[in-house]
């Protein structure tokens, strides 16, 4: 005959749950015991269960809290958690800065015309490491090498003369600006004998940032990957005449965006802040099922069953379901470079940044003149203008906790119109920078497209004007890994439309007009700057009378006038706009066609007229 017994679960520390084990005796057992002093045997045996309790109870409880990121306390944990919701923890935050290099180069004459001569020209090899001679451990590292025979409208060259005899040039100066990262390279060697499947190295060093590259004995080179199932990779070449002949002309793309499958592969975790983990794949080199070229009998040639791949989940990075995750290191040393550095103390101030090692910087040319070589050599320096910014130290972990969870919800995929908008501009400036971007719905005609995206470059004067075909190439690769697969995407070149503006004002007495106006004329500038305007943007004339009014010295803003400036001859965009046509209620709105106002020359294309009332 079963005993039924009220069993309460309510309670989960211990005085809860000594109290209900006492009530429990006195309940069922009124007669069999009654002493329930604290020194009493019977007492001792219930307060070492509910001992026992309480502290199952706390591990129980602790094991399910630690199960959920918003609640969970250990570090490890938290880190494990962050990475399954896809954010990668970071443990430093470096410091950017803009840091100049110079040298001096000997004068030649062509054709009667003094100019530098670039046999001379260095080259400076990416990775180039420049300190403060006052703390020589504030590394900053650039990651773009520098070439100073090429100039570009993204990588201008500067040119000055730096010495001068009888009248004519005999030395001319070189300025390029990269830049630069506060972290400094260490370099960590692991052997590895036979595979073994995902074997991992871990690095043990405070601050550190990114691996720079894997190599291994036989020159190798690895690469780093979100995750080991994942064969591709994005790759640049130059854009030279052999590599693309069409387009290699175009100063705006350095590079082109290529994809790459590659079998050495690697993904890191940081296991706590001072520890990050090198996992590499499980493969054997020798049996390689990784070089496959898709086609239809192939793909999804890894799965289960292999008969219905109707309710198959595809990724564009491994669609063929490939067993090895990349190949394992195997009879070989792997060298390691990883950058360290960073937090707070990273953000050092201007003009610090001038010592230079030369190890990475070299003639490009052979043959030189000993002696001219070595003074050339020895002019190569460096700077920075500005004091370096963005130094932080690591996510906290409420910070590593907020940021998975935002992090979750985007999971890299383009989904909204708004996404593609920032993975334009995110795209790598190597490969072409993408200075405006619009996106917008195409219309009903244009059945084939599912999304336009409108996008310009810069020129080497930072004017508007529209993208190579290189660079659309290179955004459109971009794009395609991580577009939607039944997306559409066309990408267009949006419209210029030039503009000037004329104004008038009236001044306060005895006030200097032409200081007020060249105020004025300077505020202009400053709000007709082309960084603070995107495509479709409209032009409110009341905010420039506001902003005009608000300058010391001025009574009122009698006229603001805007005009547009077309005429490929006359430096302006082909492109005409009826502006007063397209002004209501006191906004200038853009064309249809997305479009964008730009004032193009800010020195001769703002004029102001102080007048009487």
């Amino acid at each position: 005959m079963a005993i039924n017994r009220e069993i309460k679960y309510l309670n989960q520390d211990f005085s809860g749950y000594r109290a209900n084990l006492i009530n429990y005796a006195q309940t069922y057992f009124p007669n069999s015991y009654t002493d329930f002093s604290p020194t009493s045997p019977g007492m001792m045996f219930m307060e070492m269960s509910a001992y026992v309790g309480d502290v199952l109870t706390y591990y129980i409880n602790n094991q399910i809290q630690e199960n959920f990121l918003q609640y969970s306390r250990q570090t490890s944990n938290i880190y494990d958690l962050a990475y399954m919701f896809g954010y990668k923890p970071k443990v430093t935050g470096l410091a950017v800065v803009d840091v100049d290099f110079y040298q001096e180069l000997p004068a030649k004459v062509v054709d009667g015309k003094t100019v530098p001569d670039y046999d001379y020209s260095l080259y400076v090899g990416e990775n180039t490491q420049i300190s403060s001679p006052s703390n020589l451990s504030n590394v900053f590292t650039i990651e773009d090498s520098i070439d100073f025979t090429i100039s570009s409208s993204l990588d201008p060259t500067a040119v000055s003369i730096a010495q001068i005899s009888n009248g004519e040039p005999i030395y001319f100066l070189l300025k390029k600006t990269r830049k630069a990262l506060s972290g400094q390279i260490v370099t960590q060697q692991f052997t590895f004998s036979s595979p073994t499947e995902f074997p991992t190295v871990v690095l043990n060093a405070e601050n550190i940032s990114n691996i720079l590259d894997i190599t291994d004995t036989d020159g190798n080179t690895w690469y780093e990957v979100d995750y080991l199932a994942q064969d591709t990779i994005f790759n640049g070449i130059k854009n030279t005449n052999v590599n693309d002949p069409n387009n290699y002309q175009n100063l705006d793309t350095p590079y082109i965006l290529k994809t790459q499958a590659v079998q050495r592969r690697f993904t890191t975790r940081f296991l706590s802040e001072n520890q990050l983990q090198i996992q590499f794949g499980t493969g054997d080199p020798i049996i390689n099922d990784e070089d496959i070229i898709p086609n239809p009998t192939n793909v999804g040639l890894g799965l289960p069953f292999e008969k219905n791949k109707l309710t198959t989940a595809y990724s564009p990075n491994n669609f063929i379901f490939t067993n090895t995750y990349g190949i394992a290191p195997s009879n070989t040393t792997l060298t390691v470079r990883y950058l360290t550095g960073g937090g707070v103390g990273s953000n050092i101030p201007s003009n610090n940044l001038t010592n230079l090692d030369t190890a990475n910087i070299k003639f490009l040319k052979t043959n030189l003149t000993p002696n001219s070589a070595n003074y050339i050599f020895n002019t190569v320096a460096s700077n920075n203008d500005k004091a370096a910014s963005g130094g932080k130290d690591g996510d906290t972990l409420e910070e590593i906790r907020q940021n998975s969870i935002s992090n979750y919800s985007s999971q890299l995929r383009n989904v909204t119109a708004d996404d593609y908008l920032v993975r334009s501009l995110s795209m790598p400036s190597k490969y072409g920078i993408v200075a405006k971007a619009y996106t917008q719905k195409p219309n009903i005609e244009d059945y084939l497209s599912s999304l336009d995206i409108y996008i310009l470059s810069y020129n080497s004067q930072k004017s508007l004007v529209p993208t190579s075909l290189t660079l659309k190439e290179n955004l459109k690769t971009y794009l395609n890994q991580y577009r939607m697969i039944g997306d559409t995407i066309s990408i267009k070149d949006a419209f210029v439309i030039n503009i000037s503006c004329n104004f008038e004002i009236i001044t306060l007495p005895n006030v200097n007009n032409n200081e007020i106006l060249l105020n004025c004329i300077t505020s202009i500038q400053d709000y007709f700057n082309i960084d603070k305007w995107q495509i479709n943007q409209p032009i409110i004339l009341r905010d420039i009378q506001l902003l005009i009014d608000g300058i010391e010295g001025v009574q009122t803003v009698k006229k603001v006038e805007i005009k547009n400036k077309a005429g490929i001859s006359s430096g302006y965009s082909k492109h005409a706009y009826d502006i007063e046509g397209a002004t209501q209620n006191g906004v200038i709105y853009p064309s249809l066609d997305p479009s964008i106002f730009e004032l193009k020359y800010l020195n001769q294309d703002i004029k102001g007229k102080v007048v009487t009332i």
